[in-house]
C-alpha cells in the first residue's frame, strides 16, 4: 500500500458521504411530500357540506383538496372557506390555527395545507365547510397528518454538511502527499 492510498481513501469517503447526503436530502424531502404525508387519513367533507369524522388527539392537518385542469401556478388560490369543528359531548372545542403550507399537485390533483386543527379527546366530530368555492372541481376539505419522518431531510443535511467539510482537509492532505511522491521520486 502506497504513501498516497490514505489521501485517496479520505477524498473518496468524504465524497460519498457528500453525495449520499445530498442525495438523502433530496429522497426523504420528495418522499415526505408525497408518500409518507397523509393529508386525508381521517376523511374528507365536501365544501359546502358537513359529516362526521373520527379524529384523534394532537395535531390534524386541514387541507384544502381540489382537482385542477392545466397546469398548476406557483400561486394557487386558496378561496375563502370556513369550517366548524363540534366535538364529541363532554370534550374541549378543537383550536383551529390558520397554517397555510405549500401547493402539492399529482396528476390534477391538488391540496393545500390551510389550519392545523389541536384535537385534545379521540372522538368523532361534526365536520361543517362553506366557501367560496365555484370554479373549483370537487372541492373539499381533508383532515390528515403530516409525515412523522420530517427530521430525516436534517440528518442527511449534517451527513451531507460533514461529508463537505471533511473533503476539504482530504482534498488538501492528497495534494500534499502527491507532491511528496513527486519530490521524492525526483
Amino acid at each position: 500500500m502506497s504513501r498516497r492510498s490514505g489521501p485517496r481513501l479520505a477524498v473518496a469517503a468524504a465524497t460519498l458521504t457528500l453525495v449520499a447526503g445530498i442525495a438523502g436530502i433530496i429522497a426523504t424531502l420528495a418522499l415526505n411530500a408525497f408518500v409518507l404525508d397523509d393529508y386525508d387519513a381521517y376523511g374528507e367533507v365536501p365544501i359546502p357540506g358537513s359529516d362526521e369524522i373520527w379524529l384523534p388527539a394532537g395535531d390534524v392537518t386541514v387541507s384544502f383538496h381540489t382537482t385542477i385542469t392545466g397546469r398548476p401556478t406557483s400561486e394557487f388560490p386558496i378561496p375563502r372557506m370556513s369550517v366548524s369543528i363540534e366535538p364529541p359531548e363532554g370534550s374541549p372545542d378543537p383550536v383551529v390555527v390558520e397554517s397555510i403550507g405549500g401547493t402539492t399537485t399529482v396528476n390534477s390533483d391538488t391540496r393545500v395545507r390551510v389550519w392545523t386543527a389541536q384535537i385534545a379527546n379521540g372522538g368523532t366530530y361534526q365536520v361543517t365547510t362553506d366557501g367560496d368555492v365555484d370554479g373549483y372541481l370537487s372541492p373539499r376539505l381533508a383532515f390528515g397528518h403530516a409525515s412523522s419522518h420530517g427530521w430525516l431531510p436534517w440528518v442527511f443535511g449534517g451527513l451531507a454538511a460533514a461529508g463537505a467539510v471533511l473533503l476539504i482537509p482530504s482534498v488538501i492532505w492528497s495534494v500534499r502527499a502527491a507532491r511528496r511522491a513527486s519530490d521524492d521520486q525526483a
